[in-house]
């Protein structure tokens, strides 16, 4: 059964194809003959209880530098597409929090992800309910709160709560003399709390992505960051490497699948590093075509294939 499918992403001309989990749903999505509309999240509208968006018909193609084709603008009300794709990148901010509220009020039409449990998932927020998964962490934003965190655990990392790709990452040794300066660099860039974690020597062998699809697992792929730097992230310089799951890593994916999938979190991207659970990404997941490059399973299509079994 063909679908009516809605994107609601980033400008699709900035993409870059190679990576991109959205486009590799997309590129599946139209093999199966689904008809996709595309648009951004600053063109959605509620009027009422009616929530509209001004899209455009999408076709794609795996070709770097001609990779889509638009046809002409047109209102359309959101109600009357069976799937809406929730695909636009973090930062998770207002703006994102509020595109949640508008997908919210669309009861009949499948949103991947469950827009309600997005905003009630942040990433790192939500990983604290599994404090048994999870190296030592602590969110704050008082001074006091983390020099006691760093001499109790010494090497530490801190990062912004709503961070994203490995942006403002930094790790501080036990005699590192900047940390009053990031500190004071940290309150005055980022209103929210941070996230403050003993440091995992581990990294260096690599963070797992490791995909969830309603709940089961999918496939993985272990990101191993360049040399001399800390992130992993493939947007930073991390290189992807075939991975297979340990006994522990499996744990915490059936620890996690019922709960993910009672949420509506039908795609989701955990983060392990040395068996330590780091974060649950729910907003806008990837790793999926870098898992397919390297012989592992086709995850797009067996994201379809849930969708399309939820929408018989």
């Amino acid at each position: 059964m063909a679908l009516k499918v809605a994107v609601q992403m980033d400008p699709i001309e900035r993409i870059k194809i190679t990576g991109d989990s959205t486009f590799a749903l997309l590129l599946e999505a139209q093999k199966r003959g689904h008809a996709i509309s595309y648009y951004t999240p600053e063109k959605l509208a509620l009027i009422d209880t009616q929530v509209f968006a001004s899209m455009q018909p999408l076709t794609v193609r795996d070709q770097a530098g001609d990779h889509f084709t638009l046809g002409a603008p047109e209102r359309e009300n959101l109600a009357s597409f069976d799937v809406v794709l929730m695909r636009q990148d973090p930062p998770f901010d207002m703006h994102y929090i509020t595109a949640t509220h508008l997908l919210e009020k669309l009861p009949d039409t499948l949103v991947v992800n469950d827009p309600r449990s997005v905003r009630n998932a942040p990433e790192k927020m939500f990983v604290m309910e599994y404090p048994d998964l999870m190296p030592p962490t602590l969110i704050t934003r008082d001074l006091e709160e983390i020099k006691a965190f760093r001499a109790k655990h010494k090497d530490i990392v801190m990062k912004p709560l709503y961070g994203k790709g490995g942006e403002s990452v930094f790790r501080i040794s036990p005699d590192d003399l900047n940390f009053g300066s990031l500190f004071d660099l940290f309150s005055v860039t980022f209103r929210e709390a941070w996230v403050v974690q003993k440091f995992l020597p581990e990294v260096k062998d690599g963070d797992k992505r490791i995909i969830l699809v309603d709940g089961e697992f999918a496939g993985a792929v272990n990101r191993v960051p360049a040399e001399g730097d800390l992130r992993s992230n493939m947007v930073r310089g991390g290189s992807p490497k075939k991975t297979d799951l340990s006994p522990r890593e499996r744990e915490i994916c059936d620890r996690l699948g019922p709960e993910l999938k009672k949420r509506g979190l039908l795609f989701t991207g955990i983060d392990v590093i040395g068996g330590w659970l780091t974060e649950i990404n729910v907003t806008s997941p990837t790793g999926i075509r870098a898992i397919k490059n390297l012989g592992g399973p086709d995850v797009a299509a067996m994201i379809w294939d849930v969708i399309e079994s939820k929408r018989k």
